[in-house]
This record gives structure tokens, C-alpha cells and sequence, in this order.
């Protein structure tokens, strides 16, 4: 029953995080966001596809800036339920379709299974090893948790679409970059950059500044993860 009530409860938390932080700025959820959430909940909607459909909709607004601002998880609740109805749909046609599995993506499902599990272990691995727990160490936890869901999906032998399962993983990859700056200190971090511009001093004045700053952080992220034991979970690392 515990186990239950917990797993409640983590879908509505697990949502609203992730909305907070996709919006930028913390906002408390209105009683038609909740009930919302309620909604996706009683409908079977799996936390991972929700999560996708909020990712994904604040994808497309920060591609297009808008000048009002998204101040209701209502703004996502249309990509929610098309992510979702790409979902039952794979579910349904998986049966009917062994093959489509290779027409969509050049992994094996058990390369990406391995690649999932490994990942999901690796994370629990390193929460694990951080006493007491901190806000990375929850963050490790809670992508585990969701990687666990992804990789019964396709135990279940839904559809792979690694585009989708692309999306999932990029927000995941956001989660953990985002508890990685949280926990570190602000000396550490200092050195981690300096080293940074150290290390791309030679190649500074051949460099556009937007390519610079891409690289530059791509490289502190590296040095991060590396710092923390965190894994990449994108399929490039497949």
C-alpha cells in the first residue's frame, strides 16, 4: 500500500518539477493544473510520455518565442495526449508488425535495452554512494525510475520510435545537468570553467562566440559528469 501511495504521489511531484523547471521561473500549479494531472493519471497516461509532452512543448515554444509567457501546464496538455496516442498506437501495432522495430531505428531493441539498463544501474549506483542524500542523488533516483518504465515498454513490445525515446532521454540528460550545477560548490565549479578555458585557450580566436559558449559548456557538463559518475543516457551512446 506504502509503495502505491508513493508512486501517486511521485507522478503529480514528478510533473510539476519538471514543468517548474522547463518554465524557468518556480510558479505554483492552479487547481485546474492539478486537475489535469488527475486527469492524465486517470487515464493511464505513463509518467515518462507526460513528461515527454511537457519537454517537447516547451521545445517548440523556446524555438518560437512567444511574448506571453506559459503560465499553465494546460499549454502542454495538447502534446501530452498526442504523445500518448503515439504511444497506445505503438502498443496496438506492435503485435501486428515484429518487423517495424528495425524500419524506425538502427539499434537493436536489446542494444537499447542494455544501453537503458546499464545507465539505470549505474545511476542507482552512484545515489547509492552519495550520503547523505542530496539533490543529485534524488534526481539519479528518479530518472532510474524512469528509465525502469521505458525499458517495460519495450519488454511489452511497444513500437520503438527512437525519435520519441530521444525526447525522453534529452529532458533526463536536463534533469541530472541541472542537479550536477546544484550540488556543485561554488569553488569547485570555478575551477572546473577555468580548466574549460584553459583547455580551449588555443582555439578561442578561431571560434564564433555561440560556437565557443557550446563548446565551453558541452566540456564543463563532460567534466561534471565525469566528476559525479553520471552516465550519458542519449542513444548516441548506445
Amino acid at each position: 500500500m506504502n509503495e502505491l501511495k508513493l508512486n501517486y504521489f511521485n507522478y503529480f511531484t514528478e510533473i510539476e518539477d519538471t514543468f517548474v523547471r522547463r518554465r524557468g521561473k518556480h510558479l505554483f500549479l492552479s487547481p485546474m493544473d492539478w486537475a489535469l494531472m488527475e486527469t492524465w493519471k486517470q487515464q493511464g497516461i505513463p509518467l515518462h510520455i507526460v513528461l515527454r509532452g511537457i519537454e517537447r512543448s516547451f521545445d517548440s515554444y523556446e524555438a518560437k518565442p512567444r511574448k506571453r509567457t506559459v503560465k499553465s501546464l494546460l499549454y502542454c496538455q495538447e502534446e501530452v495526449e498526442a504523445q500518448y496516442a503515439e504511444w497506445t498506437e505503438a502498443r496496438l501495432g506492435a503485435s501486428s508488425s515484429e518487423n517495424s522495430d528495425t524500419e524506425k531505428t538502427p539499434f537493436s531493441i536489446d542494444a537499447i535495452t542494455e544501453h537503458l539498463q546499464s545507465n539505470r544501474e549505474l545511476l542507482l549506483q552512484s545515489a547509492e554512494a552519495r550520503r547523505p542524500e542530496d539533490d543529485l542523488s534524488e534526481a539519479m533516483t528518479r530518472v532510474a525510475a524512469l528509465l525502469n518504465e521505458i525499458e517495460q515498454d519495450l519488454a511489452a513490445g511497444v513500437t520503438l520510435n527512437t525519435r520519441m525515446l530521444e525526447d525522453s532521454l534529452t529532458g533526463f540528460e536536463r534533469l541530472l545537468n541541472n542537479s550536477m550545477f546544484a550540488v556543485a560548490s561554488g569553488d569547485d565549479l570555478e575551477k572546473q570553467k577555468t580548466a574549460v578555458k584553459e583547455q580551449l585557450k588555443p582555439y578561442r580566436n578561431h571560434m564564433e562566440t555561440e560556437v565557443y559558449n557550446q563548446t565551453f559548456n558541452n566540456l564543463l557538463l563532460k567534466r561534471l559528469r565525469e566528476q559525479f559518475s553520471v552516465p550519458r543516457l542519449s542513444l548516441f551512446y548506445v
